[in-house]
């Protein structure tokens, strides 16, 4: 039969920033072609013209794939078939571009000289590929650390030996934790002498490598980060990490001694590898074993690490603590080119969780010709307060304070140490580009910086400013005798001392939420004033507090203050929150808690109150900053009309997936803008984006700007394709989304993204942070590991939008008596608790009515 052949050209088209499954597409581009063969060969091929952290993260620039009855042959994987692997293990096959920007191929800016030992930038080290995400040492780790780290990221392997001698990557001497070793050789625990002290469980020289790659496969063992990977990748071993052609690869040696008793010779093992396992760097906790190979390894340029432990742990080489041998770095300059040490030898923490002053180890190892790399950084794990929550706070500290840098970091999220050193180190006295639709969104406080103070304090408020917000905001309240204040909610129990100074004070009120709470209303302004403060920490019960130390720090605001402080400061504009808060109860569907209309049948006028308040202080001329009255309810945003320099914000407190055009053409009635929270702006299952909704777009669409919020730097407020890290979340919302404002607790987070060259795009950096691309994880997760996706949310209507007309301000008799009407749905916290069994058995009976409905 004669030979046979097609070409075909794919054009793929300009794809944002992000990870990009082009399968699909090339697969219908040749379709037609790959019919006409029974039996062959598909070559693909593309330019190889990008830098290498943003070439394909599976492939080189060329691919071949069989061909079977006029389809692409894509095979097997552990018994997979075909029409499944593309779901379950699409690093196969799937063509996968990485893309750091347009044309990002030109190098960045030359800027200030490093303080490292060699004047370079740090090294980002990658302890067990991306083991933020993935499985420790598993393939996904080691294959999205190169694709989405620094070019010059160095893999980390932690040397484990299989009992016929095969080197494999796995952190931690035993294998229970971390893989399904347990289940499949239920019978294979061993207990062994460790340092002098048993140890129990599965170890790696127990089993041959067949054994361990064949049958075992990886876990995630910290349980913050995803399971979803759980069970579908095997043990990967150094041969493999190498044919990844990483730029560097580091090997540690934890347990050299132990594999030594047991006939394992780790030194054997190094110096028989082929010249093509480059290794660049060794570190070892054991002294002797680094000065047997280096005096073998002269000629080589790999660098031998000393690997310190905690100081109190005993070297067994030379039976001094960590701690004496920290004291003689000059014996370690002898048969080592640097220390890898815990990042607190560094930074010191006092027992209250705030950094100490910084010790002199850098600095001394440098003036020895020793680098210093620091270990122990992740993004999930509690830090330092001084770090509020950014780990990219915690990476500048160690490369980028005013007296020294290390050399490198040990991290288990090397795309946030990446973006670190290329992006933020070097950029904090960088002026903040103005906002705009070319350029970033607005960075708007939520109840000033209350991620650092308590919030709606005057400290919250100054540390915004300082942290460099562009919009500060005061969420109005009233007082029982009248005075306008800035407050999250109208029941401060949880803001303040009230709950202790002002039990008495507890009441149910609900018109405004159905559960007791103490309420500003019922207090006097004087009354509020005798209360301090009190920072609230979301995530608490995880462990995860706000700023401990300045839990009742700062002083409450007058409206009239907070705008006297707005005037002063460089701030480019004032939001003012007027909220109803409309949110389903259980006891109440569809309830619209309404603050304003209450507080008008209390004879409290809030829209009155805000309007003369700002115009007392000359907002309603003011030109220099800009003025945003924000409310969920339709009818206190018609109030502000009048204004024609405002901006009215509709707050949308439902999840929505989009917008009806009537609700559109409702909302353009009253608002210029809508403020959504993040739930509307991505489909999420299981904790991973699937999708991006409409409703950005939509709302833009029709010509409204668009505020997303809150965000919050909390790891556990942060989805898994954000990695962690706030920051992503940031440029995700900034520069994919393109909302025209970010709603934060930390604007300092916020404001160091944007002060850094890489948000700006036209820069064309040779690195770049990424924003989160909705389905790129979910893409690569085994069928069945997520649970079936939610259907959509429902699309904003014009029952959401359209309130009624707020009530005329009642007149109140005496200061003492109960407002008009008021007695009606105001009842005492005591009063409530007779009634208590009977509200149990209603909800009971209506959690009864909706299962079976």
């Amino acid at each position: 039969m004669a030979a046979k052949w097609a070409q075909k050209t794919v054009v793929i088209p300009a794809q944002r920033r992000g990870c990009h499954l082009i399968t699909p597409k090339i697969l219908r581009e040749i379709e037609g072609d790959l019919s006409g063969f029974k039996c062959g060969l598909a070559h693909f091929f593309r330019p190889d013209d990008m830098p290498a952290h943003i070439k394909s993260s599976m492939f080189g620039c060329a691919l071949t794939i069989p061909i079977t009855d006029g389809r692409l042959n894509m095979g097997t994987w552990q018994g997979a078939p075909p029409d499944q692997m593309g779901a379950s293990y699409p690093h196969m096959f799937l063509i996968l571009l990485l893309l750091h920007g347009a044309n990002a191929a030109s190098k960045a800016p030359a800027g200030p000289k490093w303080q490292t030992l060699s004047g370079r930038p740090p090294q980002v080290v990658a302890r067990g590929g991306f083991s933020g995400l993935f499985p420790d040492s598993s393939q996904f780790a080691y294959q999205f650390a190169l694709s989405t780290s620094l070019p010059d990221v160095v893999l980390f392997c932690d040397l484990q030996f299989s009992s016929d001698s095969m080197g494999m990557c796995k952190t931690g001497l035993t294998l229970d934790n971390s893989t399904t070793v347990s289940e499949i050789f239920p019978k294979m625990a061993k207990t062994y002498k460790v340092h002098g002290e048993d140890v129990h469980g599965w170890f790696s020289l127990d089993f041959t490598a067949d054994q361990l790659i064949q049958n075992v496969t990886l876990l995630q063992n910290i349980f913050s980060r995803p399971s979803t990977f759980d069970g579908s990748m095997g043990m990967y071993t150094l041969d493999d990490v190498v044919e990844l052609h990483p730029p560097q690869i580091w090997l540690n040696v934890q347990y050299n001694s132990f594999f030594v008793e047991h006939k394992l010779s780790t030194e054997d093992y190094i110096l028989g590898l082929p010249k093509q396992f480059s290794l660049s760097y060794i570190s070892s906790t054991e002294i002797d074993f680094l000065k047997n190979l280096g005096g073998k390894l002269k000629k080589s340029n790999t660098k031998l690490i000393f690997r310190f432990l905690n100081e109190d742990i005993i070297e067994s080489s030379t039976k001094k603590t960590y701690g004496e041998l920290l004291k003689d770095l000059k014996s370690v300059k002898e048969f080592a080119a640097g220390i890898l040490v815990p990042k607190t030898y560094i930074w010191p923490l006092n027992k209250d969780q705030y950094l100490e002053p910084s010790t002199s180890l850098v600095k001394d190892a440098h003036a020895l010709g020793l680098e210093v790399y620091a270990s122990g950084f992740a993004n999930d794990i509690v830090t330092s307060y001084n770090y509020s929550y950014d780990p990219s706070a915690e990476y500048l500290q160690f490369i980028d304070n005013p007296d020294f840098s290390v050399d490198g970091v040990l991290t288990d999220f090397p795309p946030t140490a990446s973006g670190a050193i290329a992006c933020l180190a070097h950029s904090k006295g960088n002026p903040l580009p103005p906002p705009g639709k070319d350029t970033r969104p607005l960075i708007i406080t939520h109840n000033g910086a209350s991620g650092v103070y308590a919030g709606c304090t005057d400290l919250a408020y100054k540390q915004a400013i300082k942290d460099g917000a562009d919009i500060i905001d005061c969420a109005v309240q009233m007082s029982k005798d009248g005075m306008v204040f800035c407050m999250h909610s109208a029941d401060i129990s949880s803001q303040t001392t009230a709950a202790t100074a002002f039990v008495s004070k507890s009441s149910i009120v609900h018109e405004i939420q159905n559960k007791s709470g103490i309420f500003s209303f019922d207090l006097t302004w004087s009354e509020i004033q005798t209360l301090k403060p009190d920072l609230y920490s979301p995530f608490a019960q995880a462990g995860l507090k706000r700023n401990p130390k300045a839990k009742n720090a700062g002083k409450f605001l007058t409206l009239a203050q907070f705008l006297d402080m707005a005037k002063a400061s460089n701030v480019s504009g004032i939001l003012i929150e007027i909220e109803d808060k409309k949110r389903s109860s259980i006891l109440v569907p569809d309830a619209r808690m309404q603050h304003a209309p209450y507080l008008a049948k209390r004879g409290l006028g809030v829209v009155d109150a805000v309007s003369s308040a700002l115009t007392k202080a000359g907002y309603d001329k003011e030109t220099k900053q800009q003025v945003f009255i924000q409310s969920d309810d339709s009818a206190v945003l018609s109030g502000f009309m009048k204004f024609k320099n405002f901006k009215r914000v509709l707050s949308i407190e439902i999840e929505i997936s989009g917008a009806s055009k009537p609700s559109l053409d409702d909302i353009k009635k009253v608002a210029d803008g809508v403020r959504i929270h993040r739930s509307s702006v991505a489909q999420i299952t299981g904790y991973f984006m699937t999708s991006f909704t409409d409703t950005v777009s939509s709302l833009q669409a029709a010509n409204l700007s668009v505020f997303i919020g809150v965000l919050k730097n909390e790891f556990m407020n942060l989805g898994f394709d954000y990695f962690a890290d706030p920051t992503v979340e940031i440029v995700t919302y900034s520069s994919a989304v393109l909302a025209d404002g970010l709603v934060t607790d930390y604007p300092a987070t916020a404001a160091a993204y944007f002060r850094s060259p890489c948000s700006d795009m036209s820069l064309n950096l040779s690195y770049s942070i990424l924003p989160a691309q909705p389905g790129a994880l979910v893409h690569i997760a085994a069928p069945g590991a997520l649970a079936p996706a939610a259907g959509p949310a429902p699309v904003l209507e014009p029952k959401d939008v359209v309130d009624p007309p707020l009530p005329p301000v009642k007149a109140v008799i005496t200061a003492d008596a109960p407002a008009p009407g008021a007695a009606d749905n105001t009842t005492s916290a005591a009063s409530s608790n007779a009634g208590k069994s009977l509200l149990g058995a209603g909800i009971a009976a209506l959690f009864s009515l909706s299962f079976l409905h």
